[in-house]
């Protein structure tokens, strides 16, 4: 236990790792060391998809029960969260990306906001994202809408940023905690019963906007995203999507047009399909001209190609696949092919 541990909330830590090197034992020493007397830690669950870099090999968390699942392929990132909050009973679960680290206080801070009023109407919190700096990064973000697209791909959310609003808040909006939109996966805490209620992650978002559809269904319940501004994290940032070239930007795209099909008007969603196969792609290769990146050209191209291939085959059934949320998250499935599971239980 971390020094002056006592009873109270508990939340069992949920890290999806894919080829993250020395960051993820970096993120879980920082979970041990940080203060857990006001949130306590019941276990952490590394869900592994398929690394290949030996990230998972010789984990320790002192104190802290930890369980890693190894997926002998990469699942996506919202099958693999549902995959290890299945793996824990705790009052709150806690999504972490393996590229965070912890400061001896974030949980702390956590715990004393959850202790308050405005807790009791949140359903999800995030905390203060900051560099090696102590700088501010990207903390929480608006409702995906058209507007906002729009005004990205056009430069007009710089330009005219009461017209078009960026879709991300600045450092500026965000001095001190309330509630917003949405806060990033990076850390994005909520109760069990909500993420059960809700079923979980939608499945079928492989990678990007699972946690903006998330919150917009935790929203329409009536419970709201809520920013802890006490709450620091250090996030790097894109440690494993930097690995895909462009298969990060064919993940964005495809997600964000799921999302777009699944919460917009239909005539909206297409307007988007239309907004990114024309103004979009011009705008970026634009930007990669000037800068003479030809890597980034090429990056750019494939994630396009990709793109319209899944729209090709997605075509009118964009509302149908996959698990649909709403269903009870699963439990712990019985160890195949596909998922091999290890408990450690770290020395008390």
């Amino acid at each position: 236990m971390a020094p002056g541990e006592r009873s109270g909330p508990a939340a069992d830590i949920v890290i999806v790792n894919w080829n993250t090197g020395r960051h993820l034992a970096d993120c879980l020493r920082s979970i041990v060391r940080t203060d857990r007397s006001l949130l306590r830690v019941a276990r952490i669950v590394v869900v592994d998809n398929a690394s290949t870099d030996r990230s998972c090999a010789d984990l320790s968390t002192p104190g802290i029960p930890l369980t890693v699942v190894r997926n002998s392929r990469n699942r996506g990132f919202a099958a693999a969260c549902n995959q290890g909050a299945a793996h824990g009973d705790g009052d709150f679960l806690l999504f972490l990306n393996p590229d965070t680290e912890l400061y001896p206080d974030t949980l702390r801070a956590v715990g004393r906001f959850l202790a308050t009023p405005a807790a009791r109407g949140a359903g999800i919190c995030g905390g203060r994202m900051v560099d090696a700096r102590g700088r501010p990064a990207i903390s929480c973000s608006r409702a995906p809408t058209l507007r906002v697209f729009f005004g990205k791909a056009t430069g007009l959310d710089r330009l005219a940023p009461a017209l078009f609003p960026p879709h991300h808040l600045r450092p500026a909006e965000l001095t001190a905690s309330r509630p917003v939109d949405q806060v990033i996966g990076a850390f994005f805490l909520l109760r069990r019963a909500l993420f059960d209620r809700l079923g979980g992650f939608d499945e079928r978002y492989f990678l990007y906007f699972e946690e903006a559809d998330l919150a917009r269904r935790a929203g329409q319940q009536g419970r709201g995203s809520y920013y802890v501004h006490e709450a620091r994290v250090h996030h790097i940032g894109q440690v494993s999507s930097a690995q895909l070239g462009g298969g990060r930007l064919r993940h964005s795209l495809c997600s964000r047009t799921q999302y777009a099909f699944r919460h917009w008007p239909r005539s909206h969603a297409r307007l988007l399909v239309a907004l990114t196969l024309t103004v979009e792609l011009a705008a970026r290769l634009v930007t990669c001209a000037l800068r003479a990146n030809a890597s980034d050209v090429r990056a750019t191209l494939a994630g396009y190609r990709g793109y319209l291939r899944w729209l090709r085959t997605a075509g009118g059934g964009l509302r149908q696949p996959g698990r649909r949320p709403g269903t009870t998250a699963p439990r712990p499935p019985t160890p195949t092919t596909e998922s091999a599971e290890d408990t450690l239980h770290a020395h008390r």
